[in-house]
């Protein structure tokens, strides 16, 4: 007679006893899949952090479910660990091969680009949301969702002036979930928790510990405020706040950091460089966090620190601070414009002032 194998339980491996080492006949732990939900979102990883704002009000739709989230290697630390996501997987040949041969209830859909389209197409699934690969090999909606998000992206009127929704509420209504206001969630394991806290207590920083976020990528590198108006706010940290300017910034970000550094003299830190997740655990245990529109501002949102979010080519009201932080917007006419690149002098960042970021600080700590 054939063993009992539950081959829909959520815990079943195939090639090892499941974490539980029990048998399936008559275990009281198996776990059906239910609603078997596959979630496709490769890039950036700032926008992969953002985007699991989706994943509450996906399972309040659909509770007795499982969802298998495909995400590129450097956004995967993002999605690892989520308690709503039961398989995090890494976009590439074997993992299209692999969901190539399931089934699924429910895709979803979050990014424009072909390898992700094309993708979505050649998966089985009962419906799918949000954005497919046309016969013409171009980007097509869908569902009526998702056809908002389509022309915000077609539309610099749209999306630069008459859009009001955030992308929580746009992501909501491409996958046709209501909407609930949700946090988005970062995970961080208890090593990178305890790197952090070690980190920080080696600088023995003055309170309040403020992060100065340097970098911003390399695709829109003009998100980032001016070294000069960070080196000018670390000193108003340390002589007005009586705190420290803990200046961040990734591998590519040591000249700017340098520089931030060597001219607020005293008034500002170096944050080092650090693994992703252990960056993320830094940015958790500051005070505030005063950054441009990049991942370290998603980092803090989901961590629950205060922002003071510095806005010059991309738009305000996409992006949501659950109410822990400060927007300070370029007063540029020219703005937003999404350029990867601009000569034009003065920049949009360089007619943000730094009084008015620091009065944006003063108040974003008051009100923690």
């Amino acid at each position: 007679m054939a063993s009992v194998v539950r081959f829909d339980c959520k815990f079943y491996l195939g090639d090892r006893p499941c974490r539980f080492r029990r048998e399936c006949d008559g275990c009281e732990r198996y776990t059906p899949m239910g609603t078997r939900i596959l979630v496709v979102k490769l890039a950036a990883a700032g926008d992969v952090l953002r985007t699991t704002a989706i994943l509450p009000p996906l399972k309040r739709k659909y509770p007795e479910s499982h969802v298998t989230w495909v995400t590129d290697e450097a956004a995967l630390p993002f999605v690892l660990g989520n308690p709503h996501v039961d398989r995090a997987l890494t976009f590439d040949f074997e993992t299209s091969l692999t969901l190539g041969a399931e089934e699924f209830d429910v895709v979803l859909s979050l990014d424009k680009e072909a390898r992700a389209t094309a993708l979505v197409a050649a998966m089985s699934a009962g419906t799918k949301l949000g954005f497919g690969h046309s016969k013409w090999g171009t980007t097509e909606p869908l569902n009526e969702g998702a056809w908002y998000d389509l022309e915000l992206g077609l539309s610099d009127e749209k999306k630069f002036r008459q859009n009001e929704l955030t992308h929580a509420q746009i992501i909501c209504a491409t996958a046709e979930l209501e909407y609930g206001g949700d946090p988005y969630t970062l995970a961080l394991p208890d090593s990178s928790i305890e790197y952090a806290r070690r980190f920080v207590a080696g600088l023995s920083p003055a309170e309040p510990l403020v992060g100065l976020n340097a970098g911003a990528g390399r695709v829109f590198a003009n998100k980032v405020w001016t070294a000069t108006g960070y080196a000018a706010l670390s000193s108003l940290v340390s002589e007005r706040l009586g705190g420290t300017a803990l200046v961040l910034g990734g591998a590519d970000d040591r000249e700017r950091v340098d520089a931030i550094i060597g001219t607020a003299g005293a008034g500002a830190v170096d944050g080092g460089t650090h693994d992703l997740l252990d960056f993320a655990a830094i940015v958790g245990t500051l005070d505030a966090l005063v950054t441009g529109d990049t991942m370290a501002l998603h980092i803090a949102v989901a961590l629950g620190v205060p922002v003071v979010a510095i806005f010059g080519p991309t738009v305000p009201q996409e992006i949501e601070l659950q109410g822990g932080g400060r927007k300070v917007a370029s007063p540029i006419e020219c703005a937003p414009c999404y350029l990867r690149s601009c000569d034009r002098t003065p920049s949009c960042m360089d007619m943000v002032g730094v009084e008015e970021v620091f009065s944006a600080l003063v108040d974003a700590l008051e009100a923690k």
